[in-house]
């Protein structure tokens, strides 16, 4: 890349967005996957796969440290309550939009505290850390880190509490809850307090995108509330068109030779007490969703669930069972 050290317009930085911009490629290459893996075009069980679980929470933490440098690079030379109010509006709004899209198109795994979700609230609890040391900002985000794996994951265990990170985590297509999460964003308010007043002495804030490719991401990042909503819809137009040029069958993915006997064993079961049969399937295959997510998945086709474990297992299908 060829690029130059200019002010940038407008007083942005554009390093900033370009940040902005890569994850959102990287989120792309996630969700991309993702989306074959779920119409089972690929082999490879995205949601379960240690590799992709990781690399889909570093997408999530980059996004989150940039809310936290942004907050304060934003406010830096004074709290101006109507843009903010205007920023925090239309991403409310745009998490209510994934809400509402994703519980008519996967009704069983919708979407109801996401990172759209999460940015929208994280906005609101780290305006007080605006006014406090920075050290102090620093000690909260280590806490916020550090509380879900000293509390553990019994705390609250009343649905309308997962949000919080303490209870058994649902099945959701996305799910960011606040802890520990909220210490992506307080870690990157610490970050924009420690390297924005050296940003005029070192002209790194005067970097400007030079090379078309560059000017894509940057644009992409600046405007990246947009390219989150479309690029989903986009991605699974072009999946269906395929599957129909191709004589796919459209679909979610089908149970492997692996999960057959477990849902065989599991339908049985179910049909066995009465319910009907439509509902013992749907009810196995959340199942088995939610021990992929949980990493119980392995440990249960092998029976080797610890008592804790096996307690998580039956929260999860209890979860699944209530499910409308």
């Amino acid at each position: 890349m060829s690029e130059q050290a200019h002010p940038s317009a407008g007083g942005r930085i554009e390093l900033v967005d370009l940040g902005r911009g890569i994850a959102l490629l990287a989120m792309f290459v996630y969700h991309f996957a993702y989306d074959l893996s779920y119409f089972r075009l690929i082999r490879v069980d995205v949601v379960s796969d240690p590799a992709w679980r990781a690399f889909a929470r570093l997408i999530a933490g980059s996004f989150l440290v940039i809310v936290g440098f942004s907050l304060v690079l934003a406010t830096r030379k004074g709290f101006d309550r109507g843009a903010y109010l205007r920023r925090l509006a239309l991403v409310a709004c745009a998490a209510i939009l994934v809400t509402s899209a994703t519980w008519f198109a996967l009704p069983d795994i919708f979407i109801f505290f996401g990172i759209l979700h999460h940015i929208a609230l994280a906005s609101v609890l780290a305006l007080p850390f605006l006014f406090l040391p920075t050290a102090v900002i620093a000690i909260a985000a280590a806490v916020v880190f550090a509380l879900p794996f000293i509390l553990g994951h019994d705390l609250f265990t009343q649905d309308w509490l997962a949000f919080l990170g303490f209870g058994p985590w649902p099945l959701t297509a996305d799910f960011v809850p606040l802890f520990p999460w909220f210490g992506c964003v307080l870690a990157g308010m610490v970050l924009a307090r420690l390297v924005l007043p050296t940003a005029r002495e070192s002209g790194w804030a005067r970097w400007r995108a030079g090379s078309a490719p560059a000017r894509l991401i940057v644009l992409g990042g600046r405007n990246s509330l947009f390219v989150y909503l479309v690029h989903q819809p986009l991605f699974i137009g072009a999946l269906f068109l395929f599957m129909q040029a191709t004589g796919q069958m459209a679909g979610p993915k089908l149970p492997d030779a692996e999960a057959a006997p477990f849902l065989a064993a599991c339908q049985r079961s179910c049909t066995g007490t009465g319910t009907p049969k439509e509902i013992c399937e749907r009810v196995c295959s959340c199942s088995m969703d939610g021990l992929k997510q949980a990493d119980l998945w392995v440990k249960a086709l092998a029976d080797a669930l610890s008592p804790a474990e096996t307690e998580r297992a039956r929260e999860i299908g209890l979860a699944c069972a209530r499910r409308p």
